[in-house]
């Protein structure tokens, strides 16, 4: 073949050197007839430029491999290769096939890196064919139509040497039109980790298997008495449904030696799934239906942890990151991160019944600087999951150290290593993408082992949310690590505790350090101080309810949901959340209020003001005070004070009138105050304001005044003409005239002792009583409006000493005689 002979340096045939003239004449290519007697020199640049074109035709064909099968095979094993070939050139590719070229070792991790970037094929570097059976032909490949290619060989035919990772290629190389002779036009280069021998030592290595999701439930537990939970959404649902991502995390999961890394609230979400929950459909809520779902992923779960190392993140898996850089100096902050920590053993181990470990905190993407390690250990965590490329490395190691790091104060930095936790971040979703990533992965991990014979603990920490399909791949890896001859696995807890390297970098990198990326995807200190704001409300409000717990947890938990690492990146549906839980809490407090109030009228100095507290919460309220409070104490007084107060009891779904005594030192408009407190003193709700008018006489109250005083001339004027028929009857009896007496004499006497009567008291108190002040003194009316004879006031007419009537017949409306005064 032409692309043979140009890199073994030799020149073709006369008959196949014609054969190339007139191709490489009719498609314009340089004419490669004279090459043999050109000079050495000039030679190699001709065979560099071939190289050139050659390596830059290599991308003609894409060449995607779907399967790579053993990923680490031994001695005797045979390796299946299989995948796709797509033309993406314009011109149809004929005498085609398909071969692996085994390249050169690999002997460090950076070469790994290097090779896996470079996607074109370079000849010498990739390799020759293995040629022989282990190829497959194609007569032609036609544009855009994709072939499916599938090669085994016996390990024994790649001519392997010593163990180590080797680059293999698999190259497609093929003829076109406008050129006519055999080249590389399709190249995916992959990796081959060879150890057909145990190693030793093996390397003890920790794969981090995560269960995290993102907030799907609500503060909201419904309107009645069992709390039914609100979900966001159904998206939890589809992610435990069998062929979902937790589903296939926990089904990969079960058959593989890890330490299941699991946040408390995901289980607390799954759990409320298993009764019943609703779900939020616009303004309104519809009944969830996927009980069943969330029955079956627990169980498996629980069997799949079973004799397994769990570890518990905090609940809700605070974002470590924010809050040191934006919310320690936020009130509440760190006891929120406290209360997270607490909460998530209890909750672990009451859903899955085992006990986790709760002292690792894992910071996102396993970043930290000083202020990071101080929060996480804050709570008690003295385990901190970092990164080797934020705990990088000073060059004074000839080799990856193990992942344990005293980093001072008590606290151990577990050093998960970069490039093979950050191996399957990649889109995964083609099997073609998955395969590359398990080699490479494979590759990494053997290439750590050969650095050096001392034996080491590796840790692998991945993202907190695969996909499915990453999950995929990262089973793959891990079960050719357990099968493989170079690695035994380790709990976590066991990696934290090796002995660490004496040499190894243990200085925490400075806050300048800190990737910028990262900052920009962090919570801001805004969301703290609502975060602060809303956890005051729920103080405020837990206080008055006869069962705070009911209300506490569901709205705790949402509060440590607010401050998850899954709101990374993701700022407006974070801040969404967050009014959803503070506008939740405000309508629940609102549910006890005071009831409007109009204007108050009150008649007289004394009267009683009811006001009415409505609770239309599930359950009672109590612990409140209710304030009632005059703007003008000096015009009306509440209970004898500016200010009178009651505590407060209401029952669920009731109301009730609390009534204050007031007294009225003068008529008008006085403003009132309503207000509910708590009983430290802080105002609850929105205070009620409203006017009472203070009437101290109205025509009601003239109306009985009248009555009374006319009843009192009555009575009176009867027990007058009572005596005056006493005196007459005398008379009759003694036969003598009652007029022996002066008459002014007895009339005065007889007015004043009917006076008497009537005020109860002399005359003389009475004519004194009667002032300017008091012209309308009923004993004057009296005076004043008793009939008399015609001109018995007249001075120039003596006054008739006896009545014209009988004392019998007297008037009782008040005809009679008159008094002089």
């Amino acid at each position: 073949m032409a692309e043979a002979a140009d890199i073994q340096g030799t020149c073709p045939s006369p008959a196949r050197r014609r054969l190339l003239r007139a191709g490489a004449l009719l498609a314009g290519a340089p004419l490669l007839a004279g090459l043999c007697q050109l000079s050495a020199a000039p030679a190699a640049d001709a065979a560099a430029r071939t190289t050139a074109k050659a390596a830059s035709g290599s991308r003609t064909v894409a060449v995607a491999l779907d399967s790579f099968s053993p990923a680490a095979p031994t001695d005797g094993d045979t390796l299946t290769v299989s995948g796709t070939v797509t033309n993406k050139g314009k011109e149809t590719i004929t005498d085609a096939h398909v071969d692996l070229r085994v390249g050169e070792e690999l002997t460090t991790r950076s070469g790994i890196d290097t090779a896996a970037k470079n996607g074109a094929y370079v000849p010498g570097s990739d390799g020759r064919e293995v040629g022989g059976d282990y190829t497959q032909a194609f007569d032609q490949l036609t544009p855009g139509v994709s072939e499916h290619f599938s090669i085994s060989v016996p390990v024994d035919e790649l001519d392997l040497g010593d163990e180590g990772v080797y680059s293999l290629g698999v190259s497609l190389t093929g003829e076109t039109a406008s050129r006519p002779w055999d080249e590389v036009l399709g190249f995916q280069r992959t990796f081959l980790p060879w150890q057909p021998d145990e190693a030793e030592p093996r390397t003890r290595t920790t794969f981090l298997w995560p269960l995290v999701s993102t907030a799907h439930m609500t503060a909201e537990t419904g309107s009645n008495e069992q709390q039914t939970p609100v979900f966001l959404n159904e998206d939890l649902a589809a992610e435990i449904a069998p062929g979902g991502r937790l589903a296939q995390m926990v089904a990969l999961g079960k058959d593989l030696d890890v330490t299941w890394v699991i946040d408390p609230d995901l289980l607390a979400s799954v759990d409320a799934m298993t009764r019943s929950y609703e779900v939020r459909a616009g303004d309104d809520t519809v009944p969830g239906s996927r009980q069943a779902v969330a029955n079956q992923w627990l169980a498996e779960l629980q069997k799949a942890v079973a004799g397994k190392e769990v570890v518990a993140l905090p609940y809700a898996d605070p974002d470590l990151a924010s809050l040191a850089h934006h919310g320690t100096d936020v009130t509440g902050s760190l006891s929120q991160y406290k209360a997270a920590t607490d909460v998530a053993a209890t909750t672990v181990e009451s859903i899955l019944h085992v006990q986790p470990s709760t002292d690792f905190a894992w910071p996102v993407d396993g970043a930290i600087d000083p202020s990071i390690v101080k929060v996480a250990t804050s709570a008690g965590a003295d385990r901190v999951i970092t990164r080797s490329d934020s705990l990088e490395e000073s060059g004074a190691l000839p080799y990856t150290p193990s992942a344990a790091r005293p980093i001072g104060g008590g606290t151990t930095a577990v050093v998960a290593d970069a490039r093979l936790s950050t191996a399957f971040e990649a889109d995964l979703t083609k099997a073609s993408a998955g395969t590359l990533a398990v080699q490479r992965f494979l590759a990494q991990s053997l290439a750590v082992n050969q650095q050096t014979d001392k034996q080491r603990s590796i840790v692998v920490a991945p993202q907190r949310m695969p996909s499915a399909s990453q999950a995929r791949a990262m089973a793959q890896a891990i079960t050719a690590l357990q099968g493989g001859t170079w690695t035994e696995t380790q709990e976590l807890s066991a990696a934290a505790e090796a002995k660490p390297d004496a040499r190894a970098t243990r200085k925490v990198p400075p806050a300048s350090a800190y990737p910028s990326a990262l900052r920009k995807r962090e919570l801001p200190r805004e969301a703290f101080e609502q975060i602060a704001t809303t956890q005051d409300k729920l103080d405020d409000f837990r206080v008055i309810l006869s069962f705070p717990l009911r209300v506490a947890t569901p709205f705790g938990r949402a509060i440590n949901r607010e401050m998850s690492t899954s709101w990374h990146g993701r700022g407006a549906e974070a801040q969404s959340y967050r009014d959803g839980v503070e506008d939740y809490l405000d309508d629940l407090a609102k549910q006890v209020k005071l009831i409007d109030k109009s204007e108050t009228k009150l008649s007289g100095r004394s009267a009683t003001i009811p006001v009415t507290v409505q609770n239309n919460l599930v359950q009672g309220v109590d612990n409140l005070v209710l304030r009632l409070t005059s703007t003008s104490p000096t015009r009306l007084e509440i209970g004898g004070k500016a200010y009178a107060e009651q505590r407060v009891s209401v029952s669920g779904g009731h109301s009730q009138s609390v009534k204050f005594d007031t007294s009225a030192n003068a008529n008008g408009r006085v403003t009132v105050i309503a207000q509910l407190f708590t009983e430290d003193g802080q105002p609850y709700g929105e205070a009620v304001q409203f006017d009472v008018k203070v009437t101290e006489i109205t025509a009601t109250v003239m109306l009985v005044i009248g009555g009374g005083v006319l009843l009192l001339v009555l009575a009176g004027f009867r027990m007058y003409t009572q005596r005056k028929r006493a005196a007459a009857r005398q008379a009759e009896e003694d036969g003598q005239e009652p007029a022996d007496a002066p008459a002014e004499t007895t009339k005065d006497t007889s007015a004043d002792a009917s006076a008497d009567a009537v005020t109860g008291g002399p005359a003389d108190a009475r004519h004194s009583a009667r002032t300017p002040e008091n012209p309308e003194d009923p004993d004057d009316r009296h005076t004043e409006e008793s009939g008399t004879r015609p001109g018995a006031g007249d001075p120039e007419q003596p006054s008739d000493p006896t009545p014209d009537t009988p004392a019998e017949n007297a008037d009782p409306s008040g005809a009679g005689e008159r008094v002089d005064r």
